[in-house]
């Protein structure tokens, strides 16, 4: 919607939370509606185009308020996890309604806390596969908890590290290929050496899209040697989930049939607010068994019987979050969701086409989806001043990464409101920067470029050499 409707939408719905207020003693205090009332009353999965908001909220009061708070935010929750499978092509074994019942998908705060949920999971199923081998030298799960070792590349976000911190399980970070990939035979390596000292390999987190320059690990390869050693495969796609919204895009996805847990932040791409990272899994039973407790206090009726999303995270609230999901995939549909991935990428195109047409830049890693990284030609301190400068003028917003040795400016396009029109503004404040500062920088060679010197017991000027200075040596 544009800025006029939105302003007519929100003083509605300031208006529909007040008469609620208001009416609350003329509604009922427990729900009405059984568990399990909600899916046969949405459609199985989303419209191909957007619906009006007057629809939307209709069913809101139709459909969302008989259940509310719940069971309407654990069965909404349910059905748009299972929409999303469908939608970005992953494993009908991710659904809830998969017919051998083990997999599902809920909404976490942050691909971070889903990590950690995988790398806790995948703890709890290798404890227990050792205390079961009768083999194994068993002692107390600490000392079976110093033993395991899980994998990531070098390219990961640093949530892993923060991940393996939390447990207290190390974490190897292994080297990528010359595109900032982990290949399957780094990964088939490092485990055999660690067999080999005795340690126990159970976990791999692969990305789809790293932070840095957006590249993707090789799931073809990693999947195969994941299921043949037995290590669970989590999957961080947070970034460039959302594209897998577009046939086209997914080539990426080849081995994600291997994985054991996915995440992707609908918040980063897909026009979903703060907080909404939806993270699925093949098998919950690990997942539950994991974070399981449950006192007297917490036991309802349908305890047992339904889903209860508290035994899959860390907290025991659970928000609706499922809802701003919903309004989000309705309101633009299948087909407006996946125009915004190829206008965004489209626009980014645009982006690394103005950088490529300018000698003092160099794009230094592919550029994938609506990401391109770039740096000045020379030092990493050039480009570093670079992105100071740019962000200091307030005018633009850059983060900085690393692509091998060389420092990097990432510019990456996500916003339903970008035009091709801010994208040049973008590249000429880019621009502009940048030959101020080679300026500045050529005009302090020029002043410093004669300088005294004893040679021989004697002063004498000499010129330097301006590559020399511009290459550090």
């Amino acid at each position: 919607m544009d800025a006029e409707e939105y302003k007519v939408r929100g003083k509605e719905m300031v208006d529909y939370i007040a008469a609620y207020l208001t009416g609350l003693r003329d509604r009922p205090v427990i729900p009405s509606v059984r568990p399990g009332y909600l899916r046969p009353l949405l459609p199985p999965g989303p419209a191909q185009q957007g619906e009006p908001w007057e629809r939307i909220f209709e069913d809101v009061e139709r459909l969302i308020m008989p259940g509310a708070s719940n069971p309407a935010s654990t069965e909404l929750q349910i059905v748009m996890t299972d929409w999303l499978v469908n939608m970005l092509s992953l494993p009908d074994t991710f659904r809830h309604d998969h017919p051998d019942g083990c997999g599902g998908g809920v909404i976490q705060s942050s691909v971070s806390e889903s990590t950690m949920l995988a790398l806790l999971a995948a703890r709890t199923r290798a404890l227990t596969q050792l205390r079961g081998d009768v083999s194994q030298d068993i002692g107390n799960d600490a000392l079976l908890n110093s033993r395991l070792v899980g994998y990531t590349s070098d390219q990961a976000h640093s949530s892993v590290l923060k991940a393996s911190l939390v447990s207290l399980v190390r974490l190897r970070s292994l080297p990528t290929d010359l595109e900032f990939s982990l290949r399957g035979e780094t990964l088939r390596r490092a485990v055999e050496e660690d067999r080999a000292q005795g340690l126990v390999p159970f976990f791999v987190c692969a990305t789809l899209g790293t932070t840095g320059v957006c590249a993707f690990d090789n799931m073809a390869e990693l999947g195969p040697i994941c299921r043949q050693e037995g290590l669970w495969l989590h999957v961080d796609a947070a970034y460039a989930g959302t594209a897998f919204l577009c046939p086209e895009l997914r080539d990426p996805l080849r081995g994600v049939e291997f994985a054991d847990s996915f995440v992707v932040n609908m918040g980063k791409w897909m026009m979903v607010n703060q907080d909404c990272a939806v993270f699925w899994v093949a098998d919950k039973r690990s997942l539950q068994s994991t974070f399981c407790v449950e006192p007297h206090y917490l036991q309802h009726e349908h305890s047992g019987s339904v889903i209860d999303f508290m035994h899959w995270q860390i907290p025991l609230t659970v928000r609706f979050r499922s809802l701003k999901l919903w309004f989000v995939i309705r309101s633009f549909g299948l087909d407006g969701l996946q125009d915004h991935v190829r206008r965004t990428n489209k626009l980014a195109r645009y982006f690394e086409s103005l950088v490529r047409e300018d000698p003092h830049f160099e794009i230094p890693a592919k550029s994938n989806l609506g990401l391109v990284v770039f740096r000045l030609q020379g030092p990493n301190e050039l480009t570093k001043t670079l992105l100071r400068r740019l962000n200091e003028s307030q005018q633009l917003f850059v983060a900085p990464a690393m692509a091998g040795e060389k420092f990097i400016i990432r510019f990456v396009i996500t916003s339903q409101f970008t035009t091709e029109a801010d994208v040049l503004r973008d590249w000429r404040l880019v621009s502009q920067a940048a030959t101020d500062l080679l300026q500045g920088s050529a005009a302090k060679d020029d002043t410093s470029g004669m300088e005294t010197c004893i040679v021989g017991g004697r002063e004498e000027e000499t010129t330097l050499d301006h590559q020399s200075q511009v290459k550090g040596v």
